[in-house]
């Protein structure tokens, strides 16, 4: 009756989806704990690219419930979508997924407190997606949000009224309006959230693990936009760290066994915050070009650049790591030579840790550097068959990190996968 927890470890877009889709046969029930759609996992299975932003990556799978947990902030009209987009494929989703009585809507009106208060800090902006989830975490710890089980509510609509005018009294240009086709769309997908199975998760997740069923309890984005511990402010409205599911879904710490921690062969960010190793050069934009980094829900240009263990062996700390995986190993076969971040110096040549390099303007990184493979390793499904470059590189991370590297993704496909 274990939970195993998934997370990214460096800023998101790891690559958790395609391995939650691998990982899935392994459980009876994939569990969203937190985020909202400004999440985005994307699956290639056979050719076909699927992007989920707030449906568990389960999906997939017929075999898998999928929950989501009263931790996450949702938004009826891009779940409404979400299904639908997969019913024009032939999935039909619906029966397998259960939605938190307790999880909390977004509202037309937080989109538009986003982009107001993105507008208000231009020279200090967070490079937020504009989807509502900070507004919408806002009114969650403020007590005034409205959740799930709120639709069912005779008030239903005047407590929406009223959350709107709190909202609109906030935006100080009265020129930002609330566009009524909007607000349609919000209520015909509250109608279509009233077809999906609305229940008390807590309960089913918790009776479920006393029958003896396994978990796996995905997060959203990475630990580094922790809001706790991440690059603060530069984060997001929600903790990302593999405690979090606990929180996040109701259940006890005492069920978690395995934190699988998933890492790019090189590191990316989208937005805006600190970023030691990026590479604002010919590196960088020959990562983003070969790696397909766009940000999977607002398709802007990922920031790349090296890979940062200091980042890496801080996350791992945080989150309790075992087990480790790493993506896109294969986008490094488009350079001549490759560098790891091993140390944070300062001017005066002494280490610097993470939660306090960003404070001292003088912090560089120092890097350890490797040899290229140069050839195509899409192909190769043993860990022998890689170049010897490749495990160079892979058994140095493992050295460094003392943990194994236990699975390697190849390529974007669910095939392109090796598991040692």
């Amino acid at each position: 009756m274990p939970v195993d927890v998934i997370v990214g470890l460096q800023w998101g877009d790891e690559g958790k989806g395609k391995i939650v889709d691998i990982l899935s046969p392994q459980y009876s029930i994939i569990a969203r704990y937190q985020g909202g759609p400004n999440a985005g996992h994307t699956l290639v299975i056979k050719g076909k690219k699927f992007v989920f932003h707030t449906l568990p990556s389960g999906v997939i799978n017929p075999d898998c419930m999928n929950v989501l947990g009263s931790g996450m902030v949702i938004d009826p009209i891009a779940l409404k979508l979400e299904i639908e987009n997969l019913e024009s494929y032939g999935i039909y989703p619906k029966a397998k997924i259960l939605v938190s009585r307790n999880a909390h809507l977004i509202l037309p009106s937080h989109k538009l407190l986003d982009a107001y208060y993105e507008g208000l800090c231009a020279e200090t902006k967070i490079g937020s997606t504009l989807k509502g989830i900070g507004p919408a975490y806002q009114d969650k710890v403020g007590r005034r949000g409205m959740m799930i089980k709120n639709i069912f509510y005779d008030n239903f609509k005047e407590k929406y009224n009223s959350l709107k005018a709190f909202h609109t009294d906030l935006i100080k240009n009265k020129s930002i309006i609330l566009m009524e086709d909007e607000e349609l769309k919000w209520f015909n997908a509250i109608n279509y959230l009233k077809t999906l199975v609305i229940t008390d998760t807590e309960l089913y997740l918790n009776n479920e693990l006393e029958k003896g069923q396994n978990i796996l309890a995905e997060g959203a984005q990475g630990a580094l936009l922790d809001v706790n511990f991440g690059t603060y402010p530069y984060v997001t409205s929600s903790n990302t760290i593999s405690s979090s599911c606990c929180t996040g879904l109701g259940i006890s710490p005492r069920f978690v066994r395995h934190i699988f921690g998933i890492f790019k062969a090189y590191t990316t960010r989208v937005g805006e915050g600190p970023f030691l190793t990026e590479q604002k050069n010919e590196v960088g934009n020959l990562l983003m070009k070969t790696g397909f980094e766009y940000g999977s829900t607002t398709g802007r240009p990922r920031r790349c650049g090296w890979l940062d263990l200091i980042a890496l062996k801080y996350s791992i700390m945080l989150n309790g790591v075992d087990k480790l995986i790493v993506t896109k190993s294969d986008v490094l076969s488009c350079l001549e030579e490759i560098k790891i971040c091993i140390e944070y110096l300062d001017d005066q040549n002494m280490k610097v840790n993470f939660s306090s390099f960003d404070e001292n303007p003088a912090t560089y990184p120092f890097y350890k550097t490797f040899s290229s493979w140069n050839e195509n390793i899409t192909e190769i499904n043993t860990y022998e068959g890689l170049p010897s470059a490749t495990k160079v590189f892979l058994e140095f991370i493992e050295k460094q990190l003392d943990i194994k590297i236990d699975m390697i993704s190849v390529g974007p496909d669910r095939s392109q996968t090796i598991i040692r």
